[in-house]
């Protein structure tokens, strides 16, 4: 008997249009022999349909403008109904087996929709309310790094108040204890917006002030020469690593353009390191997957420092992108599993959690 899943997409986030190309690759590959898909579409304004028609339609924002196809509907916190409300002709309750939240960046990716799914009793793909707090928070994330002893870039951060009150100092100490280039970050804003890299402090001023137009704590970390690479890890109790896949970005640093946007980045699977190097990423990245406290799936991306080797922890990322261009799927893909019966690792995690 089919498991009816629940997929939800776009969200009030600045990576809503990046959910969109998610999950219409997402609903394409679901196992439509074990599973009945219901998409539910968040719009950039909060409100919430489910969409009955084709997921060609997701990217770009299609599907709002096929009327014929939405209808009004929103999840139950009422646990006795384990499900949703479908709202167009009263209120009919609609039983869900398990969610899928292709939601990336905040309301979504932050622990604020795995709190809402904790509330109605739905099982759910990735990581928990906690873990998804924490790793979307880079601030939090360091410190958890810094407290399990997991090796990374010198980091700062501070908040809007303390900036507007002492910027001269809080820039002053960022570069004496980071050196340049800087890269600045929005704490909470998600896969790579809002982040700049400053060479001096005319541009790390300049950086502070984009980034705070993205939220409203910041994490400053000193530039690492090296290797990027990154590992997909999927699991509960045991968790498993994919392949190391290697970035080699188009633009002067992995940012959203290089990520989602331009597919002109090169990617290496496997990445051009040692059998040895290889394993001890794959290690370190089971390693931070737990120490963090993360389920389900997580992509844990990394530097490999060129003047030692120092495997250095670079972000989790715990719902990382499903695009055709996203190295999750191509990573187990390459170890492998292929994408749909990824999807079907992931559905099948969610319900034993």
């Amino acid at each position: 008997m089919q498991k009816k899943v629940l997929v939800l997409f776009g969200g009030v986030s600045s990576e809503h249009d990046v959910s969109l190309n998610s999950a219409c690759s997402v609903i394409k590959n679901i196992p439509a022999d074990k599973y009945e898909i219901i998409p539910m579409g968040i719009t950039k304004d909060g409100r919430c349909y489910i969409y009955n028609g084709s997921p060609d339609m997701l990217p770009e924002g299609k599907w709002l403008e096929d009327k014929e196809n939405l209808e009004p509907a929103v999840i139950s916190t009422d646990r006795s109904h384990h499900g949703i409300i479908r709202l167009a002709n009263g209120a009919e309750i609609e039983k869900i087996d398990v969610v899928f939240p292709v939601l990336h960046g905040k309301n979504g990716e932050d622990g604020t929709m795995q709190g809402l799914l904790e509330i109605a009793g739905l099982p759910y793909v990735g990581c928990g309310t906690a873990a998804s707090a924490a790793c979307m928070d880079k601030a939090v994330t360091n410190a958890m790094a810094d407290f399990y002893g997991i090796p990374q870039a010198k980091w700062v951060a501070f908040d809007k108040h303390a900036y507007s009150g002492n910027k001269t100092a809080l820039l002053a100490n960022a570069a004496e204890k980071l050196g340049f280039p800087i890269f600045v970050k929005p704490a909470n804003a998600g896969s790579s917006v809002g982040i700049s890299k400053a060479k001096n402090l005319e541009e790390l001023e300049a950086a502070c002030e984009k980034a705070f137009e993205h939220d409203k704590k910041l994490v400053l970390e000193e530039g690492v020469i090296g290797m990027e690479v990154e590992v997909a890890v999927m699991g509960n109790e045991e968790p498993v690593a994919s392949v190391v896949g290697e970035v080699v970005p188009c633009n002067e640093f992995y940012d959203y353009d290089a990520k989602y946007l331009a597919n002109e980045s090169e990617l290496h699977i496997p990445a051009r390191l040692s059998e040895e190097k290889l394993e001890e990423v794959r290690k370190a990245a089971v390693n931070a997957y737990r120490a963090l406290g993360c389920e389900g799936f997580t992509r844990v991306d990394f530097f490999v420092r060129t003047s030692d080797g120092e495997i250095m922890l670079n972000e989790p990322n715990t719902i990382p992108g499903f695009t055709s261009i996203s190295m999750y799927p191509k990573l187990f893909a390459a170890s492998g599993v292929p994408y749909s019966e990824l999807l079907d690792r992931l559905l099948k995690l969610a319900m034993e959690r």
